[in-house]
Parts: structure tokens; C-alpha cells; sequence
């Protein structure tokens, strides 16, 4: 189950308008890199080390192809790509790449599989509330220490707080 955390948020462009609670993802800490593959590697016949190598090696690979300009797709997860932006010249001859390219990035797509299997069934569970930098582990702990009764909601939709 995905955690989910409400935040309350002013809209920039309507700052006398009250806030809306927005949902945002509540990310668990990862694995270790140990953790990860002996999980991933669990009832295999590939040894955690051998899975730990290979994806050392994946990540020495990516950035080796990207900076030679391909495009690098590992299947069952996805592609990696490079992208930026440029300022433009009227003339050709004033092109320079050192100065005019700007904010390199790596972009990173899904595969088909990988999306499906990860969207699939998702549900999400109560992460929390956070308002005025004070952090409530649930939407019930925030009512508590709110005074607020329960609302029409539950912890799928909880509604307005």
C-alpha cells in the first residue's frame, strides 16, 4: 500500500482564498543495496552478490552510454535519455554549445510492463497530516489534536479536515 500524507497549500496566484488539502506521497526509507537484493533474489537460484554486481555494473554502464549521446533501455524497467535546453542564434556560425546548452538532465520512462504492474491494483493508505511544520501520523491523530470531530470521510477520501 502507498502511504499518502495531506498537506494544505495556498494557491500562489489566489493567496487571500483559503488553502486545499492536497495529497502528497509519504516515501518509506529504501533498502540498502544489501537488503534489496537479497529480497530481490529470494527464492532464485542468483546469489544477492551476483545481483549486486551486476546492477554495480548496470550503473557504471548508463552513464557511459548517455554521455555518448544513445538512448538506453533496460528491459522490463525502462529508458534512460538525455535532455536539455538551448538558447537559439539567428546565425549558425554564432552557435557556441559550451555556453548556450543548458540544464542537462536525465529523463527516465517507465516501461509498459513496469507501469501496468506498479498502477495495477494500487491502493493508498493514511501517511499522515502535516500543518505549520508539525507533522501528525494520521488524519485521526491531527483531528484529535485539533478538536475537530470526524468528518464524512474515511481514510481513502478523507474530505475536507
Amino acid at each position: 500500500m502507498a502511504k499518502y500524507k495531506l498537506i494544505k497549500k495556498v494557491n500562489p496566484q489566489k493567496r487571500q482564498e483559503p488553502g486545499k488539502w492536497y495529497a502528497t506521497p509519504k516515501s518509506e526509507t529504501p533498502l540498502s543495496g544489501k537488503a534489496m537484493t537479497r529480497a530481490a533474489t529470494a527464492n532464485t537460484t542468483t546469489a544477492p552478490i551476483e545481483m549486486e554486481a551486476s546492477l554495480e555494473l548496470l550503473a557504471k554502464f548508463v552513464p557511459q552510454q548517455l554521455q555518448q549521446g544513445h538512448t538506453v533501455k533496460i528491459p522490463g524497467l525502462g529508458t534512460f535519455r538525455l535532455t536539455f535546453k538551448s538558447d537559439g542564434v539567428e546565425n549558425i556560425d554564432d552557435f557556441r554549445a559550451s555556453s548556450m546548452i543548458k540544464n542537462a538532465r536525465i529523463v527516465f520512462t517507465p516501461a509498459k510492463e513496469l507501469r501496468e504492474s506498479v498502477l495495477s491494483g494500487l491502493t493508498f493508505e493514511d501517511g499522515g497530516v502535516l500543518e505549520d511544520d508539525i507533522s501528525y501520523a494520521s488524519i485521526a491523530d491531527y483531528r484529535l489534536a485539533k478538536g475537530v470531530p470526524e468528518g464524512g470521510g474515511d481514510s481513502e477520501s478523507p474530505g475536507e479536515i
